[in-house]
């Protein structure tokens, strides 16, 4: 499958790249510095751009099945480029006439609030990264407003580790025994199974230990 991945360099971002490769997949990793991504494949494609300029973006869709969103914002704790760049690959998509979009957003994020402990919902979303938090919201209604075949990915905190495939997803908003973390690796993995499955379209499944 020709995938398009948006937030390459980050460190989901190159799981989801090494992962899709292993697969077989032609990979297009969108980055604005392509240099961060040292990997070489020949299925792999390291276009240029920036995600808030839509004629490149608008470029790089060209020839998708699928497109991958994890857009991350680097050490900065303010700014909206999670939902102001997810609305500019909407755009991009629904132009090109490409539909299926796997967008990853967080834990906690809409109806998955009540997942949440304490400590999350007051320290960390309540006040430390209140503004990351926002951000994902505002990104996840640029997607349920589109009309693209989406699925909105809630992973808990990121956590080193290799992929593993046993993480519980998809879990209900009263659910109070996961452990709120998951590392980027099965993130990815999860991202991929969803290629191939379309049981969380228009859906958007939790992800945890």
């Amino acid at each position: 499958m020709n995938i398009l991945i948006f937030g390459s360099t980050g460190g989901t971002g190159r799981q989801v790249v090494e992962q899709a490769l292993d697969q077989g997949h032609r990979v297009t990793a969108f980055a604005r510095n392509p240099a961060k991504l040292d990997i070489k494949h020949a299925n792999l494609k390291v276009v240029q751009g920036d995600v808030m300029d839509l004629p490149s973006v608008e470029k790089a869709v060209q020839g998708q099945e699928a497109v991958v969103c994890v857009l991350g914002a680097g050490q900065k704790m303010t700014g909206t480029i999670r939902s102001e760049g997810t609305q500019q690959i909407i755009n991009a998509m629904e132009k090109a006439g490409i539909r299926r979009f796997i967008c990853q957003s967080t834990l906690g994020a809409g109806d998955s609030w009540e997942n949440l402990n304490f400590f999350w919902k007051n320290i960390m979303f309540g006040f430390l990264l209140r503004n990351v938090f926002a951000d994902h919201q505002r990104q996840e209604n640029y997607v349920l407003q589109s009309g693209l075949d989406w699925t909105i990915v809630r992973p808990g905190a990121f956590v080193d580790g290799n992929r593993t495939g046993k993480y519980r997803h998809g879990f209900p908003s009263n659910d109070k025994t996961s452990k709120l973390k998951i590392s980027r690796a099965d993130v990815a993995d999860f991202i991929l199974k969803q290629l191939a499955n379309d049981k969380y379209i228009h859906q958007t499944p939790s992800l945890s230990y």
